[in-house]
């Protein structure tokens, strides 16, 4: 029996960034496979922005805002074949724009991009608007869909029926509400602006109340640049990917120029000023940025494998414990980090002795077969017994530095500076020796390390999909300690822009404030300050506050007029869990169930018709900022295309377009 009893079913599609153009891009593909058989699905399609690039990626945005993954690696689709509608970013550049009609600037940047080049968004953004296009146009030329693009804010959904309706306002001003009863709904709604925390509000609330400028997190194409004023001192908190977009729009952007003076990584640039530039003060917790990436043509390369880490491997055990205790999950510090951590040390001393030789009084080949059979040796779960054996066994080599991989993450952890200047020193040697370090790319057994660490990121992700690690050893030990370690090194922008901060820092452009920095605003003289009480050196101050960070993604934080009503009106709620001590606490994302991600209501119950992507899914999933990435669609790695095919196969099985596992319903 059909589970439509009608002809048509509507579909809404709320957000048309990434995320909602991969739900479209899979109906196209759909649409190539099925016959029409007097069935329709209408698709209507809602954002204010243009669908495909959405808010974050629009094309006419700055040129210096850069992605921080390599072309070869992001999709919002899979891979073209033949004629299917999708294609990845790689092919899309590969076919200089396959077809479509590029501005002059774009089109000659897509001529320079190859594997390894970190595009700017803007191009991305043509990349994303092109698949949108050209899946809409296989749709329309179906006799079984439609589909059409309303620019307007949603600002409420409700249930209706067996069904559910939209309220709406277009963009232009002044533009009435207007409502729209649908079968169905995809929540794709990207990044979305949030309140500030109560520090935020109180700088924010004194800024204006003494005529200073604060800046709030918000995406870098938003940010008023005019704010930052020529030759005045700005204070920037956050040393991530923001802040990089912030130092080239301050500096490239007002004219300056980074001139190539060397080949010697970390003394390849000089900057020569425009005299526009503001004076960037600068900090983050660690006192240092991201870890530049290494120079390799992939996001992980096929080089880079894993030995101890398997996820088939711990799904199995885990289905063994659960044989007698069915609520029984892995814990990341127990089952999970020393076995990559065994992985990480594994590829960074087996590189060492690959480059520089075997140590003294050993070959290469026994070196690695010790270092293995340490690794290998057998313990009880969980013990970390074999780190103090491996320890003890480095040691016996003076040539050959323990690698503290923690530590990596807070390099200048209780070290203090006798002045501004020498914690000034102290950066520019820490930023050249990651200049040293990835330009050497898979040669340097650092990088070795760090990439390992990454592909083990993708691995822990999909053991939080499927549900596998309890929910407080994520929250305390995965999102606390494991991904400040592992986004700071792994999610680094290119080394480019590690070579041009060195230059700037050199310059006088940039100075660090320290680790731990401490902020404030000074009533009095009207202007914030900012210390690190690891650097013994005069408080910074300044009339301008900048946050380089994104919006917070909670959703009990978000401040939209949808969320809010979504969670006032119990459409749907926040995602909590209880630790420890049974106390229920709120997560970040809304609570869903399945796959595909069906929104939960306030009683406990998952619509029918409501179904989730991307960064609200926070809670069911961990790193929901990452593109898919190309070629293999059952890599995990390409888990947003997963779930934009559950979500496309099952508004098709509603529609009764399909059966099963994606069937056409006219083959059965």
């Amino acid at each position: 029996m059909m589970e439509n009893p009608k002809n048509e079913y509507s579909l809404a599609i709320v957000g048309a960034g990434p995320r909602g153009t991969s739900v479209v891009e899979r109906f196209a593909d759909l649409a190539l496979k099925l016959t029409p058989k007097g069935s329709r699905l209408n698709i209507v399609v809602f954002d204010p922005y243009r669908p495909g690039s959405g808010h974050v990626w629009n094309p006419r945005q700055s040129e210096n805002f850069w992605m921080n993954t390599p072309a070869s690696f992001p999709t919002v689709a899979p891979e073209r074949a033949t004629d299917e509608p999708g294609l990845s970013f790689r092919q899309f550049v590969q076919l200089k724009g396959d077809g479509r009609q590029l501005s002059e600037d774009h089109a000659r940047t897509i001529e320079r991009i190859d594997a390894g080049t970190y595009p700017s968004r803007a191009i991305y953004g043509e990349y994303l608007e092109h698949v949108f296009d050209r899946s809409c146009e296989v749709l329309r030329e179906h006799d079984s869909f439609s589909i059409q693009h309303v620019a307007a804010e949603v600002l409420a959904l409700r249930t209706q029926g067996n069904g559910y309706q939209l309220e709406y306002q277009a963009a232009a001003h002044g533009s009435e509400v207007q409502h729209l009863p649908v079968d169905a709904v995809v929540l794709a709604l990207g990044h979305q602006s949030a309140e500030l925390n109560p520090w935020q509000k109180q700088l924010q609330e004194a800024a204006t109340n003494s005529g200073a400028t604060y800046l709030p997190p918000n995406i870098p194409a938003d940010l008023d640049f005019n704010k930052f004023v020529g030759g005045q001192p700005a204070l920037i908190r956050g040393l991530g990917l923001n802040f990089f977009d912030c130092m080239a729009e301050l500096t490239l952007g007002r004219g300056g120029i980074f001139r190539e003076v060397g080949a010697e990584p970390g003394q390849r640039l000089e900057y020569v000023g425009s005299g526009r530039e503001p004076e960037l003060i600068v900090a983050s917790r660690r006192g240092t940025p991201y870890w530049g990436k290494p120079v390799v043509d992939q996001f992980i390369p096929d080089e880079i494998q894993l030995r101890f880490l398997d996820v088939q491997d711990l799904i199995g055990h885990l289905a063994e414990i659960r044989a007698t205790n069915s609520n029984a999950t892995l814990e990341f510090s127990r089952h999970i980090w020393p076995k990559l951590h065994r992985d990480v040390l594994f590829a960074y001393y087996r590189q060492c002795v690959q480059i520089s030789g075997a140590p003294a009084g050993s070959t290469a080949e026994e070196f690695v077969d010790q270092l293995e059979a340490i690794l290998v040796a057998e313990h009880r779960e969980g013990s970390q017994v074999w780190l103090g054996e491996l320890r003890k066994f480095i040691s016996q080599f003076p040539e050959i530095q323990w690698l503290d991989v923690p530590k990596l993450a807070r390099p200048f952890e209780e070290i203090g500076f006798a002045s501004n200047e020498d914690y000034q020193l102290a950066v520019q040697d820490y930023l050249a020796s990651n200049a040293r370090h990835s330009s050497a790319g898979l040669d340097d057994p650092l990088s070795c390390a760090i990439m390992t660490m990454n592909a083990g990121r993708m691995l822990v992700k999909e053991l939080i999909v499927a549900g596998a690690i309890d929910e407080q050893s994520r929250i305390e030990e995965i999102q606390a300690h494991f991904e400040p370690l592992v986004e700071g090194l792994a999610s680094g922008p290119p080394l480019e822009r590690i070579e041009q901060l060195l230059a700037l820092s050199r310059a006088g452009i940039v100075t660090f404030i320290g680790p731990e920095p401490e902020f404030a605003f000074d009533e009095v003289s009207g202007q914030f300050t900012a210390s690190s009480p690891w650097v013994d050196a005069e408080v910074h101050t300044a009339k301008t506050m900048c946050e380089a960070m994104m919006p917070s993604n909670r959703v009990l934080q978000n401040d939209t007029t949808l969320i809010r009503q979504l969670l006032k009106d119990h459409v749907g709620r926040a995602h909590t869990w209880r630790n420890s001590e049974g106390e229920s606490l709120p997560g970040s994302g809304f609570d869903v169930v399945g796959e595909p991600y069906r929104l939960v209501n306030s009683e406990a119950l998952a619509h029918r018709g409501i179904f989730v992507m991307g960064l609200q899914l926070s809670s069911a999933q961990w790193g929901t900022a990452i593109a898919a990435q190309a070629g293999d669609l059952n890599n995990p790695a390409a888990r947003t295309l997963k779930d934009a095919t559950h979500v496309a196969n099952e508004v098709a099985r509603l529609a009764g377009f399909l059966v099963g596992e994606g069937l056409p319903a006219e083959r059965h």
